[in-house]
């Protein structure tokens, strides 16, 4: 495993710290049981959302430079996260970019349409973010809508914590988008590296990853991760 740098280690106990990445039993939107679960939505505080925009906005940066025109945050928790990164991207890294996110439901009045914020244009290149992606439902559910308001290009997807599961076939969810969509997927942190930073390390006076729960997240993976994984 490569050596965690210092921003993926602050990240992950920012996670543990603000409650979104929590262990114990959990069922997933896919119907899995799971002993550890990331939910985005207990960022809930102003000075969270600019801590945790500031992460994404570090790799972005980093890992796409300026090869990109503008970000989109799939409804709902994309909406908040698109519009804290590029403030982020614009304050800390000089990047000044546009942002959008879809509505739920077409909007058949005022200005209408299903896109809010910055409005594509053909050659635009859109990087999407989201919290997490187990199976890939979401961007296959985005990529058309994108498509559909101009003829974009995909200069990739970020996410913050890459569950290294399975897709719709044997490949990890991220590998397979990438290569579905032909641009880069990646994540701030992988489970893995988790796993390893977290095990019987203690964060806030608590061990979060203990030895009987690294053995059921290590049982876990072995079950749902895709067949080239490894610990």
């Amino acid at each position: 495993m490569n050596q965690l740098s210092e921003l993926q280690m602050d990240f992950i106990e920012f996670l543990v710290s603000c409650e979104v990445l929590r262990f114990g039993d959990f069922t997933t939107k896919s119907g899995r049981k799971t002993p550890y679960f990331v939910n985005t939505g207990m960022v809930r505080t102003g000075s969270q959302l600019e801590c945790f925009a500031s992460f994404y906005a570090q790799c972005i940066a980093t890992r796409f430079s300026d090869q990109f025109d503008f970000i989109f945050g799939p409804a709902y928790k994309g909406i908040p996260l698109a519009a804290a990164i590029t403030t982020s991207l614009a304050r800390e890294h000089g990047i000044d970019c546009g942002y959008c996110f879809d509505r739920k439901e077409i909007k058949d009045h005022g200005e209408g349409g299903s896109l809010v914020g910055y409005q594509p244009q053909d050659g635009d290149r859109v990087l999407i973010v989201e919290d997490v992606t187990t199976a890939g439902t979401s961007i296959r559910e985005t990529v058309p809508k994108l498509k559909a308001a101009a003829d974009v290009q995909l200069a990739g997807l970020m996410i913050s914590v890459d569950r290294r599961e399975r897709g719709t076939d044997d490949r990890a969810a991220l590998d397979q988008l990438s290569e579905e969509f032909n641009m880069p997927c990646t994540a701030i942190v992988q489970v893995q590296q988790v796993l390893h930073h977290l095990h019987n390390r203690e964060i806030n006076g608590k061990v979060h990853i203990d030895d009987e729960l690294r053995a059921r997240m290590l049982e876990y993976l072995a079950e749902y991760g895709p067949k080239d994984h490894a610990i």
